[in-house]
């Protein structure tokens, strides 16, 4: 497991002017590859209650308090899961992608097994699972990542593969 920017090998082989980037090009991804985030985040009723309200998702369960602990089996209001879903891939960014994604192709089979609190901490966790070249862009390639969110307590909060079109490194 990768812990913190990259791997070391990754590194090395990158030219002055690519070593500015903090993503990783195609070529350098391994199926099996995996990273542990070293950026945590801890979740403020703050980040809850403006992330519904820009998004216009009025429900009780984000934002009415007494409704949650009195008409819930949580006692207290939870975290938006998009929210949620949208911090684990952007913690994951610095090491994987930042500066080498062409585009994000899609979320599959995202999963939230326990619920986010107010004052819960979160850490990521990110797996390289599938690699293949694309069929029409020779310069890209397509990547799909499995990303883990684990609460304080070590809880799997979440999960999804995310699919994106990454760059190959350009030819020397």
């Amino acid at each position: 497991m990768v812990s913190g920017r990259r791997c070391v090998a990754g590194a090395l082989a990158r030219s002055r002017a690519e070593s500015q980037m903090a993503g990783l090009f195609f070529d350098e991804l391994s199926v099996g590859q995996s990273f542990r985030h070293e950026i945590r985040r801890t979740i403020t009723e703050a980040d809850n209650v403006w992330f519904s309200a820009l998004t216009h998702n009025p429900a009780y369960l984000h934002l009415d308090e007494e409704y949650c602990r009195t008409q819930t089996e949580f006692g207290q209001r939870l975290v938006n899961s998009a929210f949620t879903l949208g911090l684990m891939v952007g913690i994951s960014v610095g090491d994987t992608t930042l500066g080498t994604a062409v585009a994000n192709l899609g979320w599959d089979e995202v999963r939230f097994p326990k619920p986010l609190f107010h004052g819960d901490t979160i850490r990521v966790e990110t797996e390289v699972v599938e690699l293949r070249d694309s069929r029409s862009r020779p310069d890209v390639g397509i990547v799909t990542f499995l990303h883990r969110a684990y609460n304080q307590h070590g809880d799997l909060v979440a999960q999804c593969r995310r699919s994106g079109l990454q760059r190959k490194r350009p030819a020397a």
